[in-house]
């Protein structure tokens, strides 16, 4: 019905905006871990988000878009 369409279309919009990073992280090698230890693997997903934080500040200077 046109009620859900309007729905999924507002839902849509949020699940984006939250399972794009989750994507990139994927393609980085996501939660995949060759280390050992929890302070080891903390690190290593650390790393991970600041790259994926720094791809994308590129993207957004790109993009015109003033960060700070």
């Amino acid at each position: 019905s046109e009620c859900q369409k309007r729905r999924n279309r507002r839902i849509a919009k949020i699940r984006a905006r939250v399972e794009h990073p989750f994507a990139s992280l994927a393609q980085m090698g996501g939660k995949a871990l060759r280390c050992i230890g929890l302070a080891r693997a903390t690190l290593n997903l650390h790393w991970k988000i600041a790259g994926y934080n720094l791809r994308r500040l590129c993207y957004l200077k790109v993009a015109g878009v003033v960060a700070f």
